[in-house]
């Protein structure tokens, strides 16, 4: 069940020299809907290939810089 799917990169922050994406899936940007669209975390690596980010630690910290970055632009 590995299905790829389209992705589209909605914010790019760099954090303590670490590039991270906040992306959401194509299809579900496209659909006009009142629901939540599904935000995914991912670090960019050097080659600039997107991975998943491993630890809760490193999530949390990208989660809220992430939520900043994007509560100063709703503003």
């Amino acid at each position: 069940e590995n299905e790829e799917h389209e992705v589209e990169v909605l914010a790019s922050i760099n954090i303590e020299g670490t590039q991270y994406v906040a992306v959401g899936f194509v299809e579900d940007l496209r659909e006009e809907t009142e629901e939540d669209i599904d935000v995914f975390f991912l670090k960019v690596d050097e080659e600039g290939d997107f991975e998943a980010i491993e630890s809760d630690e490193e999530f949390d910290k990208v989660s809220a810089a992430f939520d900043e970055v994007l509560d100063d632009e709703s503003n």
